[in-house]
């Protein structure tokens, strides 16, 4: 029973004792009537109950003076030879004793007719201790060959061999509803299939000329209700040959050796419940045959069969369709893992590809910037990478400002915090991020992957909104209670004409096959990034030994070189200071010899200090970044009182721990270019720090700065070129003439760079041409000290 299920000691069969002739009409909830335990037969046939130790009979539905000519009154506790004879008992016993016949029917022997009664199938099986007899008429006509004498074998062995041939799970399942129509002469066979909210789909559908086509219909969760979908799990047909055909009790109600209600689960003549009966007489059906499609255990979804006239179910049928129903359910599991597969194969191939550039260019651009794309995998409208501290887009996908939104509620979900499946997947994202209103049109549905725990790196896929329309039989809500005779009660829907509901903010759903791909993906990218990291460990460890020994070059050459180039300087200098022997043209180039030699020796020194850095431990202690920058200054020559440039502290800086005088030396660089670099008469410096978390900060800044102070130093100078942000940090690089600007060596930036490197730290900047460059740097290996 569901939640909606009244109190069971409220129910009229609280005992446990259910007929639905008693209390059929007293249902105020589907999920609360015992279909399994009915206690109640259809009409067209006869249920005896038997002691399985001695085959006497315990129980039987109460029309038997009608098939056997004695009342149940004069059968109970009788042997059951006295309806099936001496022989046939016998038979029966060796059956119970050679067979397996628990909750499994079978064919067990036809009773020959007799003083004007028909001749009756009998169909065996055991069910919790007892032996349960079914009776039916053969429906096999004394003069020709009916429904029951056809040859259901050839007929199942070809029909076998079509489904077989048969293409894609659409394809499949029309032919399923053509060979099951073909063999059982229905008027109409639908395949029925349950969707993830359990409602059910008509998939496919043959049927007669005349009739109304339903395909494509939906039809609400309720209709079929939870303990119906449990029977159909554990049998393979379920016929109905009168749905307005009369009931017949169980006599008695209780298995009298038990106390208990007999489970009619497998027995074909099991009573059906009223609202199922009303049910199909509201949709002008007279008769039905059900099969379950299961996969892994699960239902699937139905083959259902309608006739529009009372039909006999022969048990010749019953069987070959219980065969089919079984065939169906295998093939249907590889049909649709065979499309599965061909899709998880193109998926997984263009994963692959993707990795393959990735680890060709040593970074994950690719994924978006080339051929082919996240979006030439899975089926997707839009694409989205969060890596080096920003998007990636590809395809229609939300703003970046509404990325991060999403990205930060992402990263608070439960799903990412389960190790091995890090993954979102949902077909409506405003069901579960109500934020999402404005982005449903790109972003109604929604499969993530985290690829980086440490910087919450993702990968999203988005599917936009599908603004599905459902074809209802009838109103899905139309469940009537009325009141009659026993008072009220729930009816089923009463109608079926064509009902149009219109869903929105609903996307189409991922498949699992689309949520492992993309959680290989992951694992994909992660296994590549461990890769690198470990290929770039080894790269610094030999770059690391390579600078050193290059530094330990640089230096001894700086320093051996200095001492002859000195040499030449003097003995140009002498040249030049002697009036005799030089004429004009010699005397100049002795001039530029010496210009020359101080050019070179001022290299040489710049070459020497670069060295020092990297050789030289750095001592740190608290320092006044104030006294610093204001060091900085008087060393560039700068003084409050003089006018020729503006320098702008919007507030105090912070005391940090960090090398004094190499600190000095950054802001002495980046304050000294800052003059060098400018047309204004008079420059404007700011010099300035935003601490972790403040607003402000640059939109761009390298992912390793998170969580750390950021200090600047803005000008409104020349500015600099894009294109120009990596070689100006290079040593002896300029971007000027030599004599441009004040000339210079080129260094300042490579020592720069260097301390702050030394210092743990990054320096990048942002620049426009014209405008002027803000130079953001920081120094992790430095702590606040609190003042």
């Amino acid at each position: 029973m569901n939640d909606a299920s009244p109190d069971s000691a409220s129910l009229p069969w609280a005992n446990g004792l259910y007929s639905i002739l008693r209390h059929g009409t007293t249902l105020t909830t589907c999920d609360s009537e015992p279909v399994q335990t009915p206690g109640c037969i259809q009409a067209h046939g006869v249920l005896l109950v038997l002691r399985l130790a001695d085959l006497t009979i315990l129980q039987g539905s109460d029309n038997t003076q009608q098939f056997f000519g004695e009342p149940l009154a004069a059968l109970l506790g009788q042997c059951v030879s006295r309806v099936i004879g001496a022989e046939r008992r016998a038979g029966l016993q060796n059956m119970l004793l050679r067979e397996s016949l628990e909750r499994n029917v079978v064919y067990a022997f036809t009773l020959a007719a007799h003083e004007g009664q028909a001749a009756l199938d009998v169909c065996v099986h055991t069910t919790d201790g007892v032996v349960v007899l079914e009776f039916e008429a053969t429906g096999r006509q004394a003069s020709h060959a009916g429904p029951a004498e056809r040859d259901y074998f050839s007929l199942l062995k070809s029909a076998v061999g079509r489904l077989q041939t048969a293409t894609g799970l659409r394809g499949f399942c029309e032919r399923v509803a053509t060979e099951v129509r073909g063999m059982t002469g229905l008027d109409r066979v639908m395949v029925y299939r349950f969707h993830a909210d359990q409602h059910g789909e008509i998939f496919a559908e043959s049927k007669r000329d005349d009739l109304p086509a339903w395909l494509g219909l939906h039809y609400p969760a309720t209709d079929i209700p939870q303990p119906a979908r449990e029977i159909f799990k554990k049998l393979w047909v379920r016929p109905l040959q009168d749905a307005a055909g009369p009931l017949v009790e169980l006599v008695p109600l209780a298995n009298p050796d038990t106390g208990q209600p007999l489970d009619m689960t497998h027995c074909a003549l099991r009573g059906a419940s009223v609202m199922y009966t009303e049910y199909l007489a509201n949709m002008g059906v007279a008769a039905t045959l059900v099969m379950p499609i299961l996969v892994d255990g699960e239902l699937w979804g139905l083959i259902v069969g309608h006739q529009y006239q009372p039909t006999c179910f022969a048990y010749q049928m019953r069987a070959a369709c219980e065969l089919i129903a079984q065939v169906v359910s295998l093939q249907l599991k590889s049909t649709d893992a065979i499309e599965q597969q061909a899709y998880r194969l193109k998926v997984d191939a263009v994963h692959q590809r993707l990795i393959t550039k990735a680890a060709q260019d040593g970074d994950l651009m690719g994924f978006y910037n080339s051929e082919p794309t996240l979006l030439d995998a899975m089926q997707a409208d839009g694409a989205a990478l969060f890596h080096m501290g920003r998007w990636w887009c590809v395809g229609r996908t939300p703003t970046n400002a509404q990325l991060d939104a999403l990205a930060e509620w992402l990263n608070q979900r439960a799903e990412f915090d389960v190790g091995e499946r890090p993954v979102y997947a949902t077909d409506s994202l405003l069901r579960d991020y109500p934020a999402g209103a404005d982005i449903t049109d790109v972003a109604s549905g929604v499969l993530a992957v985290r690829v980086s725990r440490l910087r919450q790196d993702l990968i999203l896929w988005f599917r936009p909104e599908t603004a599905q329309t459902i074809n209802w039989a009838g109103d899905p809500n139309d469940k009537i209670v009325a009141t009659g005779v026993n008072g009220a009660r729930l009816t089923p829907r009463g109608s079926f004409k064509l009902f149009v509901e219109s869903v929105q903010a609903r996307a189409l759903p991922w498949s699992v096959m689309e949520i492992e791909s993309a959680l290989r993906l992951r694992l994909l990218v992660m296994e590549l990034v461990v890769a690198r990291t470990e290929r770039l460990a080894e790269l610094n460890v030999d770059l690391t030994m390579s600078n050193e020994e290059l530094d330990a070059f640089a230096y001894v050459a700086s320093h051996d070189l200095k001492e002859p180039l000195r040499g030449i300087h003097r003995y140009a200098h002498q040249m030049v200071e002697s009036t005799q022997g030089l004429d004009p043209e010699n005397r100049q180039r002795a001039e530029s010899l010496m210009r020359l030699t101080l050019r070179m020796d001022s290299l040489l020194e710049s070459l020497l200090h670069f060295s020092r850095m990297g050789r030289t431990r750095l001592e740190f202690e608290d320092v006044d970044l104030n006294s610093v920058v204001a060091d900085a200054l008087e060393m560039v020559g700068v003084r409050s009182v003089d006018n020729r440039c503006t320098i702008a502290l919007a507030r105090p800086l912070p005391v940090v721990r960090c090398n004094e005088v190499r600190v000095r030396e950054i802001f002495s660089n980046l304050i000294s270019n800052a003059l060098k670099y400018t047309r204004r008469e008079r420059p404007r410096i700011d010099i300035g720090y935003l601490a972790p978390g403040e607003a402000g900060r640059p939109l761009d800044a390298p992912t390793e700065s998170s969580g750390q102070t950021v200090y600047f130093v803005r000008d409104d100078g020349i500015g600099i070129e894009t294109r120009h942000f990596e070689q100006i940090f290079r040593m002896f690089k300029r971007l000027h003439g030599r004599n441009e600007y004040g000339g210079g060596m080129g260094a300042g930036l490579s020592v720069v760079k260097k301390v702050i490197s030394r210092h743990g730290g990054i320096i990048w900047l942002d620049s426009t041409p014209g405008m002027g460059s803000t130079f953001y740097f920081t120094l992790p290996a430095a702590s606040t000290a609190a003042r």
